[in-house]
């Protein structure tokens, strides 16, 4: 089984605390932190990251 194609975010500099986002499987998206590769991976389906980041893309306030 092969590693999933991580991309990190364009906002991200040169820093270690970058979000990195892939589709680990069909049906999901896997989202981590670059100082941890190791670490923790949330998954969550391509609906609710495109509501994700379309939410930040408008601006909407958090609740």
């Amino acid at each position: 089984m092969s590693s999933p194609a991580w991309q990190k975010s364009s906002y991200c500099a040169q820093g270690n605390s970058c979000i990195h986002v892939a589709a680990p499987a069909p049906g999901a998206v896997g989202l981590t932190e670059s100082g941890d590769p190791a670490g923790t991976v949330l998954r969550t389906t391509p609906a609710a990251w495109a509501a994700l980041v379309r939410a930040l893309k408008e601006g909407l306030p958090r609740d």
